[in-house]
């Protein structure tokens, strides 16, 4: 991945409702999971991890036992690029 756009926020707006319960925070795209287990967590991050590292861009993962929350931004341009909209639909598919 290699042409980073800041999306204004109309296209962010724009871009928020085609997705499921995510939200903005502290200029990131934002949303939490909760499993039954940590064992479920765990397992849901790991495929995270498999799904960014194929799309070169990386989220900020946190973890308490059964409990996940993303945070997601485009480092290099300092705010929210369409690449944090393609894996927040790719983790919605997870």
């Amino acid at each position: 991945m290699n042409n980073f756009k800041k999306l204004s926020d109309n296209e962010i707006e724009v871009k928020l409702k085609e997705l499921r319960n995510w939200e903005i925070q502290q200029g990131k795209l934002c949303k939490s999971f909760e499993f039954k287990n940590f064992t479920q967590a765990f397992g849901f991050i790991t495929k995270i991890a498999l799904e960014s590292e194929k799309l070169d861009h990386h989220p900020e993962l946190f973890n308490v036992f059964n409990k996940v929350k993303i945070f997601l931004s485009t480092h290099k341009i300092n705010g929210l690029s369409e690449y944090d909209f393609i894996l927040a639909k790719k983790i919605d598919d997870l």
